[in-house]
């Protein structure tokens, strides 16, 4: 199964590729971007778990959490500073997710996904999502360099 992940996590983000330099160019919508963001945190899940996988076969752990907040914060204690970030954004991936939504200037070049969360707003569009999608893939790739 382990071997499955990494090829897995790698699907993801080709598919995530292609929804922020393709399909969104061309349809501009805000379920674009949901789709875009579900993706990406599709792949967070494989390569936590494959990174946990790891961790459990070079004996630094005994099971690997059901719950991916669990997972998160298992990966936190073990890698402590190096994952932080990418971790902090997969949080909030999943919180934009959860989130009731809007959309603003949809079919438009400046299409934004607005969410609400801890009465904060926060406006979602292209560049922040390919900001999003840079650091994910940055984190698939770091995970499957120590893996390998």
């Amino acid at each position: 199964m382990i071997e499955d992940l990494p090829e897995k996590a790698k699907d993801e983000i080709k598919r995530a590729d292609h929804l922020v330099y393709v399909t969104l160019k061309y349809t501009r919508t805000v379920d674009v971007i949901k789709n875009t963001i579900k993706r990406l945190i599709t792949a967070y899940n494989y390569v936590i778990l494959e990174a946990l996988e790891h961790a459990k076969d070079n004996k630094k752990i005994r099971e690997i959490p059901a719950s991916s907040q669990d997972r998160v914060a298992l990966l936190k204690k073990l890698y402590k500073n190096d994952l932080a970030d990418y971790l902090k954004l997969y949080t909030l991936l999943k919180s934009i997710d959860h989130a009731a939504y809007t959309g603003k200037e949809e079919y438009r070049k400046h299409v934004t996904l607005i969410v609400t969360i801890d009465k904060k707003t926060l406006d979602v569009d292209i560049p922040l999502l390919v900001e999003y999608f840079k650091k994910t893939k940055e984190f698939v790739n770091l995970i499957n360099s120590w893996v390998e």
